[in-house]
């Protein structure tokens, strides 16, 4: 009778298979990989080695507080010569003596989360079982030859896995449509913690809580994953959710929104407060701290910026406006314009939809309206959005309305009646998202819409059940449009233009209102910094004219929000007809630059010194000054440098940090600037970090 075969050791190779997987970063002490690619494990026993037709090795892997084969959170598989498709398999690699080396393989589909693994050693009359160890299985974007169904995430391009699943910074775009602004974001997917604080995430969640086996079952599906970081991102459903959102200017309890530049603080604060929101969030930190969770999952994730975005509240996909006669806007609709709107994008295939939906998929985990009563918005296939197919799960209505709704204003007379106003405004403009592989924008419009105007555009609002006539007609006479002048920086004066035309034949007499009022990107205005009247305009037929209204700092900056917006509305009505053109234009205020100078030579384990520096631009100094300092692979989490002494007018603010970088490649150093009269100033470097010679 054989001996019985007793393991001695067993070794994950967490370093080994975390190269191979893309996962190295995640740590060498925990082996984590991704679905549908083999790992190899090496196995030492005492006594005596395996023994092929003597011994037989099978393998157990559980996930979930009750594993059970009919719901793929557990499987039983045997020591085989090759591996079996769609399912768990375990492949005799090599022995040495003692020693056996084997691959095993998830099935594509398998369900992601935290495994245990166990070996079942038997011999004819004996048997044993052992715990090897325990293991987090992701999904997997990457190409894997040995698997014959790809993973739902898979993208084809190895440019695009390295930007969306593995790149641990980018960019965030702001400021206005006609100025758009990048912020600098550190995702840092990667860094100490927020794995296990991801898959926290999945097990605090309501559907968990209400049912575990249904819950991690569903864990193969980043349709069913995404709904759910989508709900737990925000914290509206009192679902221990990750970020309040704030959008009144007063965040002293808390953090700024605009102070944040990086999920990793966020996400670790969350856990840190025992699951307790976080203060405070908007759209942007959102959907940064989503598409962190999807990344870190394996989930190929980006964040996009829509440019005058419409929020529908009563789904007409029509945004009515409602302006006093002084061009001050009435508040009579719920119905709002964000300046700017973030969402998340993540990829998959849509197998729950009829075919044609596979691909990017809007994801929004901002607070705005619920679904299927739960504060999520998504997954959305962006070509749904495109063809106007509000049928298609999840939220397409919303996001169509997003991107698509007409704007009306109207003009309130003091008699209480409403006259039309014509208005150029169009909503879903220049919707953007950082460039594969560099740090410019990409334009992706085009992919949620057709070219307004277009053949196929008016097709989809016919699609859409729904007639573009609400605009009414535009007067073919008079133009007019909102002209800044350069110079619109943090404390100074600057001038923006009403540039009016008068295309007819026939003079025209005109009155002309100019108000410029501080506001928030989400549409809010606050107190008036600026106003003209004009009573008596005559436009001379073809002639056009120029009318400036000087912004004076005095006036807006006290009241300046952290989004550094002034709204400008110009009206102007013509006397004979009484018809009315507003123009209208968010002007972005400019913040300095803060300029970052690294000394040294950038090396992987070698001390750096890093000179970061910012002027003060205002007439006035700066108290309570703060420079915050992260970036991936760089600074080992977020380095806060308070500094003792005010910054006077025009002097600089600066320090020195040291750094000892401990990965090599492209990295991001990020600096966020606060103080109490200028906020969340932003600004970083790249630095490529040599590896250590070998």
């Amino acid at each position: 009778m054989a001996e019985e075969l007793v393991l001695e050791t067993c070794d994950l190779q967490c370093e080994r298979n975390g190269r191979e997987h893309r996962t190295a970063e995640m740590g060498s002490q925990q082996l984590v990989v991704r679905r549908g690619q083999p790992f190899t494990i090496t196995m030492t026993f005492a006594g005596r080695g395996y023994e092929e037709g003597v011994d037989k090795l099978a393998f157990d892997v559980e996930t979930g507080p009750c594993p059970i084969e009919t719901s793929g959170t557990r499987s039983h598989f045997t020591l085989t010569d090759c591996p079996e498709e769609g399912t768990w398999s375990a492949v005799l690699q090599q022995q040495d003596g003692a020693v056996l080396c084997v691959s095993l393989c998830s099935p594509s589909n398998a369900r992601v989360g935290h495994y245990r693994l166990t070996l079942e050693a038997s011999t004819e009359y004996q048997g044993s079982s052992f715990h090897l160890g325990e293991f987090v299985l992701l999904f997997n974007a990457c190409p894997t030859p040995w698997c014959p169904i790809p993973d739902s995430v898979y993208l084809r391009e190895e440019d695009e896995r390295r930007e969306y699943v593995l790149s641990q910074q980018g960019f965030i775009y702001m400021g206005s449509h006609d100025y758009i602004t990048s912020t600098p974001w550190n995702f840092g997917q990667f860094e100490d913690e927020i794995l296990s604080i991801c898959l926290n995430m999945l097990d605090i969640n309501p559907k968990f809580l209400r049912d575990q086996n249904l819950d991690c079952s569903r864990r193969n599906d980043p349709v069913y994953i995404g709904r759910v970081v989508s709900a737990m991102v925000n914290c509206n459903d009192e679902d221990h959710g990750v970020l309040l959102g704030r959008w009144d200017n007063h965040y002293e309890d808390g953090m700024s929104p605009m102070a944040w530049i990086g999920s990793v603080d966020i996400l670790k604060r969350w856990k840190n407060l025992g699951c307790q929101p976080v203060k405070y969030g908007q759209c942007w930190v959102f959907a940064a701290v989503a598409c962190t969770v999807m990344r870190c999952l394996g989930i190929p994730s980006r964040v996009v910026t829509n440019y005058n975005s419409a929020h529908d509240t009563n789904g007409n996909l029509v945004i009515d406006r409602y302006l006093s006669e002084a061009g001050i806007e009435d508040r009579r609709s719920r119905d709002m314009i964000w300046n700017f709107h973030c969402w998340v994008e993540c990829w998959m295939t849509r197998p729950d939809l009829a075919p044609g939906y596979d691909g990017w998929q809007a994801l929004d985990p901002t607070p705005q309206e619920k679904s299927e009563g739960v504060y999520c918005c998504g997954p959305a296939p962006v070509k749904a959005i495109k063809e106007g197919d509000l049928q298609v799960q999840y939220d397409i209505p919303f996001v169509f309305a997003e991107v698509n709704a007409d704007v009306v204003y109207w003009i309130v007379q003091s008699d209480g009646k409403q006259r039309k106003s014509t208005h150029s405004s169009v909503v879903g403009k220049k919707i953007s998202t950082k460039s594969v592989g560099r740090d410019s924008r990409e334009d992706i419009t085009h992919t949620y819409k057709y070219p307004e105007g277009s053949e196929e555009e008016r097709e989809v609002f016919s699609k859409a059940e729904h007639e573009k006539s609400s605009l009414g007609e535009q007067d073919e006479g008079l133009h007019m449009r909102i002209r800044v002048s350069e110079g619109a920086n943090k404390g100074s004066d600057f001038d923006v233009f009403a540039v009016i035309s008068n295309d007819t034949d026939i003079e025209r007499k005109c009155r002309l209102r100019l108000c410029a009022r501080t506001a928030s990107y989400n549409g809010e205005v606050g107190p008036q910094c600026g106003s003209k009247d004009l009573l008596n305009l005559t436009l001379q037929p073809h002639e056009g004219q120029s009318v400036p209204l000087r912004i004076l700092y005095e006036q807006y900056g006290p009241n300046l929000t952290q989004d550094n917006m002034i709204k400008v509305v110009a009206l102007l009505t013509e006397y004979e007809s009484g018809d009315s053109v507003v123009a209208i234009r968010d002007v972005y205020i400019k913040n300095p630059d803060i300029k970052i100078r690294i000394l040294g030579e950038p090396m992987q384990e070698r001390k750096l010194v890093a000179e970061i520096t910012l002027v003060n631009p205002l007439s006035e100094p700066l108290h309570n000054c703060m420079f915050v300092v992260e970036g991936a692979g760089l600074t080992e989490g977020q380095r806060i440098e308070e500094l003792e002494n005010p910054v006077e007018p025009q002097a600089e603010a600066k320090f020195r940090m040291e750094f000892v970088p401990h990965q090599a490649g492209l990295r991001k150093l990020m600096v966020d600037f606060e103080s109490d009269k200028l906020t969340g100033v932003k600004g970083y470097r790249n630095v490529i970090i040599a590896p250590l010679p070998k």
